[in-house]
């Protein structure tokens, strides 16, 4: 809407633009050129600008100082050509009640002419091919360029200085600045004046647009989204370019964090919520208006035009804000009559860390534009026992290895791009969680771990004590990545030193390969990605709500924390089914017996807790395999493999654990070997030549001559490793 506008507006720009520009005056001026009576005085060292030149541009060099002119009037310093400053030198110290003497042979007349832009005292009145030297060399050679105009350095007492006191004198030097086109403020430095106009050009602040903004504010637009209306302002979706961001694209990241909090809000309520960065307020809306009474939703900003956004999507969905314990009475003279409120919703404007510190939440949401390790400890800090922390990051540069140096600052890791990168990036955030809640005295245990194209989103769920925080820690490892058949494992527990690391890996490509194959990454998060137990819930949380956008979402990532091939699936609902994670029995229908809230929310007994921490030790197999195979990369050169499900099969009747993976369309998470993965995939595949046979293998082949044939495509790729490698 604001670039309709702004091509609505261009014909008239432009004739204010012609307007506006230096012109010498003709003999019998408009009527409607006569000053205006609140113009700004004229300082005694410039010169007295004329009546005939009333409709130039604000020849008052103490227009930066006059708020109540008009911003589409510039600065004398600001012009197009530097025949438009000569012309303007001739005007300002020639006669202005006689016309001939304002004729442009008079240019070249020879009289002595003042600089403009320099008081008399700094620059005398010399000839013209003087001045014109003065202007090209002292103002128009270091003028910054905007838009077809160039912003001349002036030497005028516009800008006000402090004195120098030297001895008992008091000195007050002039210096030199830049008149702004967009804003007119003073800057006294180039490099200052080419940062400020940045700024003016990456918040849309253009010279067309600064004024259509002044003359008419566009009105704010008004979405839908899951039965919340949220009111939007222009360019909502260019961070930039505005003060309350709104993604459309991160519906899905909205939706599973909704689900993720009905879930929790089955195991004790009210649940004291927290969305950290409000922005337009949409996620704690949707909190407030469909789970009710379960929740307590707390909204902040640190912007006050975001804080003044939030209030009035607020009233928008029928919800009631409370400001420092106040409600607003603003919010029941909206409402019509026989309606009521849905809610409470509390708004503040404060730091997230200091809000995070003074306050204690069951569940914290933590989206800022790009990474989130500057929370990670306020939000540990002051957490309850069993609550839950959510972490979007969005700087998927750093954390897709595409900026190493950014990842190395903010995690602490060293990544390099892979074909698992998006799950590398998953368990680098879990690794910055896990440091940080460790720090706080705390442990945590991941209930789910999605990496989409623009998003990393991590959920975990924090466990209070040492013993936790311990426990976490050691989860914390290396991970040995083979740049040449892109095997991978975790480096061994231990604290020796190994003689040679490469023997961890399944490979053998530092045997067969020259020079250093292998590389260390990492620290990444080891353990399980996935509590399937929760996924579950919130499964049934998502058909409860009609969310039938993350459903299939919720799906794939069940089977993948099982690591099982995907089947007919339903949703288990008994009436009385309780489950157990982390020490909490936890009820998974939407019952609200009495009876199905016992022990919901308490911590187990120490001996449970001990037995429970034994039981995960020796049930480390259970877990999904880490990391994925991505079928296309490992195709055998001159052979059609098998599509991906009847693959996914022949791995299962093969007695290895497979699965599909959000993280990539064409990805196998199994803990088969790369040798046995290539080997199964070269059994199934067909050769090319055969004119695209059914799928199978033509006929039966040794497993010696599997091998061999996988060892030679092995050694192919990696003669072609240029392309191979990341």
């Amino acid at each position: 809407m604001e670039n309709m506008a702004e091509e609505e507006l261009l014909p008239q720009e432009k004739e204010e633009v012609e307007v506006a520009q230096v012109q010498v005056p003709t003999p019998a001026p408009a009527p409607d050129s006569a000053p205006a009576p609140d113009s700004a005085p004229t300082p005694a060292s410039a010169p007295a600008p004329a009546p005939a030149l009333a409709q130039a541009p604000a020849l008052s060099p103490s227009l930066a100082s006059a708020p109540d002119e008009a911003e589409s009037k510039r600065h004398i310093s600001i012009q197009r050509q530097l025949a438009d400053l000569e012309k303007l030198a001739f005007v300002t110290e020639g006669d202005f009640d006689s016309a001939s003497s304002l004729n442009s042979d008079n240019l070249d007349a020879g009289n002595k002419q003042s600089c403009p832009l320099c008081p008399k005292e700094k620059f005398r009145a010399c000839n013209s091919h003087k001045l014109r030297r003065h202007l090209q060399n002292l103002h128009w050679k270091v003028s910054v360029e905007f838009e077809g105009y160039r912003m001349c350095i002036c030497h005028l007492p516009c800008r006000p200085v402090k004195p120098n006191i030297i001895g008992e004198q008091i000195s007050s030097k002039m210096g030199a600045h830049y008149h702004c086109i967009i804003c007119s403020a003073t800057i006294t430095r180039r490099t200052d004046m080419l940062g400020h106009v940045r700024r003016h050009v990456n918040k849309g602040e253009t010279k067309s647009r600064y004024i259509a903004a002044s003359a008419a504010k566009p009105p704010n637009e008004i979405l839908k989204e899951a039965d919340t209306d949220v009111q939007v302002c222009p360019n909502y979706s260019i961070p930039q370019k505005t003060d309350s961001y709104f993604n459309p694209k991160m519906k899905l990241n909205r939706q599973l964090i909704f689900c993720t909090l009905a879930a929790l809000a089955k195991e004790r309520k009210p649940l004291e919520c927290l969305d950290a960065f409000g922005a337009t307020g949409i996620m704690g809306l949707q909190w407030a208006k469909h789970l009710g009474n379960a929740v307590k939703v707390t909204i902040n900003d640190l912007n006050e035009n975001s804080v003044t956004l939030i209030q009035e999507n607020c009233h928008l969905n029928k919800l009631k804000v409370v400001v420092d314990s106040k409600e607003k009475e603003e919010s029941d003279d909206i409402l019509e009559e026989g309606e009521e409120n849905l809610g409470n919703i509390k708004v503040t404007k404060m730091d997230a860390n200091v809000l995070m510190h003074l306050r204690s939440f069951d569940f914290i949401h933590l989206d800022p534009f790009g990474t989130s390790v500057n929370y990670l400890d306020s939000a540990f800090r002051n957490i309850r026992n069993l609550g839950i922390v959510s972490v979007t990051s969005t700087d998927i540069s750093s954390l897709y290895a595409k900026a190493q140096h950014v990842a190395r600052r903010h995690y602490g890791c060293n990544i390099v791009r892979t074909e698992y990168y998006k799950e590398l990036a998953a368990r680098i955030v879990v690794a910055a969680v896990a440091r940080a809640a460790a720090r706080c005295n705390k442990g945590i245990e991941v209930l789910f771990a999605v990496a989409l194209e623009h998003f990393v989103l991590v959920v975990v769920r924090v466990l209070r004590g040492p013993t936790s925080a311990d426990e976490t820690a050691k989860k914390i490892q290396y991970l040995i990545h083979c740049q040449w058949c892109e095997e991978r494992i975790f480096q061994k527990d231990g604290n020796m030193v190994e003689e040679n690391p490469y023997r961890q890996l399944p490979c053998n490509c530092h045997g067969s390969m020259p020079g250093k194959t292998a590389i260390e990454l990492g620290p990444l998060w080891s353990s399980s990605l996935f509590n399937t137990g929760f996924l579950k819930r919130m499964l049934f949380e998502s058909l409860h709500h009609g969310l039938d956008d993350i459903q299939t979402l919720i799906k794939t990532l069940i089977f993948e924390s099982e690591c099982t091939p995907q089947s007919q699936f339903s949703v288990p609902m008994p009436s009385n089914l309780k489950q157990e994670e982390c020490g909490v029995f936890i009820k998974t229908t939407d019952d609200t017996t009495p009876d199905n809230y016992i022990a919901q929310g308490k911590r187990k007994g120490n001996e449970t807790v001990t037995t429970l921490a034994k039981r995960q030790k020796t049930d480390v197999s259970t877990e999904h395999p880490p990391f994925y195979y991505n079928i296309h990369r490992h195709s055998i050169k001159g052979m059609n493999m098998p599509k991906l499900k009847k693959f996914l099969c022949y791995l299962s009747q093969a007695g290895f654990r497979v699965s599909r993976t959000h993280f990539d369309p064409m990805g196998v998470r199994t803990d088969a070997p790369l040798m046995q993965f290539k080997s199964i995939l070269l059994k199934y595949s067909t050769p090319t030549y055969t004119g695209g046979q059914s799928e199978g293998h033509v006929q039966p082949a040794s497993e010696d001559t599997v091998a061999d044939r996988v060892e030679m495509s092995m050694n192919d790729k990696a003669e072609a490793s240029s392309c191979r490698r990341w």
